[in-house]
C-alpha cells in the first residue's frame, strides 16, 4: 500500500500545502537531518538514523515509513514496524522490540503497528506535524485491521524532577495537568493513553532511561 495525503496546514492563518507520503531512498539524508535537528545532544548520536537502517524500513516495511513535506521540503518522519504484541507481557526496552531501529524482526503478522521514532525539525514544529503523523499511523493501523498502535513515548522533562518524584508520580502529574512533558504531552494530545512506565527502556540522559509505554486502540477492530 503506498502512502500519500494532500492536505493544507496552517501558520498562525496562512495555510501551507503539505504532503504525508512513505519516505524513500532519495530522501535518506533530509531524515538523517531530521534526527540531527530533533534530537540533539545530550540525546546520543549513536541513535540518529543510519542509512542501512533507513534501507531496512522501505524494503522490510515501506507502509510504516512516512515523511512529512511542507512546501516540498522534508520536515518530519516517523517509522513503525508490526509486531505481535502480548498485553500480558508489556516490558520490553527500545532496542528489543525494534531490533535496535534495524527492525528485521518485522512481523507481517503482527496484531500492533510500533512507533519506532517520530521527529520533527524543530523550525517547522510551530505546524502542528507531528499530530499529523501519528494521525497517519492511525489510518495505517485501521488500513491493516490491527488491534492498537503502541510506542514507548520519552519522559525528557523527568530529570528535572527525579529527586522529587517517581517516574510513575511524574507520569500522574502530567496525566492530570500539573505538569508538562514535551513528549508525553504530545502524546496524549495526539490521542495515545499510557499503559505503563518502563525502566531501561532507551538510553536517554534525560528521561533518566524510562519510558511511557503508550497506546491508540483501533476503534474499528473486533
Amino acid at each position: 500500500m503506498a502512502y500519500f495525503k494532500d492536505f493544507f496546514v496552517f501558520d498562525q492563518n496562512h495555510p501551507i500545502p503539505a504532503v504525508i507520503r512513505n519516505y524513500e531512498e532519495k530522501d535518506f539524508p533530509d531524515l538523517i537531518l531530521i534526527q540531527k535537528e530533533s534530537f540533539p545532544p545530550p540525546f546520543p548520536s549513536e541513535l540518529w538514523w543510519k542509512t542501512e537502517q533507513l534501507k531496512n524500513h522501505v524494503t522490510l516495511f515501506s507502509e510504516g515509513a512516512l515523511c512529512i513535506e511542507v512546501n516540498g521540503e522534508i520536515a518530519g518522519s516517523i517509522t513503525a514496524l508490526l509486531v505481535d504484541f502480548d498485553p500480558t507481557n508489556p516490558e520490553h526496552t527500545w532496542e528489543e522490540i525494534t531490533d535496535n531501529g534495524y527492525i528485521r524482526n518485522h512481523n507481517p503478522n503482527g496484531n500492533t503497528l510500533y512507533v519506532v521514532d517520530i521527529g520533527v525539525r524543530p523550525s517547522f514544529r510551530k505546524l502542528g506535524l507531528g499530530k499529523w503523523l501519528m494521525s497517519s499511523m492511525y489510518d495505517v493501523v485501521i488500513y491493516k485491521q490491527l488491534e492498537r498502535l503502541l510506542g514507548g513515548g520519552r519522559m525528557p522533562g523527568y530529570y528535572k524532577k527525579a529527586k522529587e518524584m517517581t517516574p510513575e508520580q511524574y507520569l500522574e502529574a502530567v496525566i492530570k495537568g500539573e505538569l508538562k512533558d514535551p513528549v508525553i504531552t504530545f502524546l496524549l494530545r495526539c490521542g495515545r493513553t499510557p499503559i505503563q512506565v518502563i525502566a531501561n527502556y532507551l538510553e536517554d540522559q534525560e528521561s533518566c532511561n524510562y519510558g511511557t509505554l503508550m497506546e491508540w486502540r483501533n476503534p474499528f477492530y473486533t
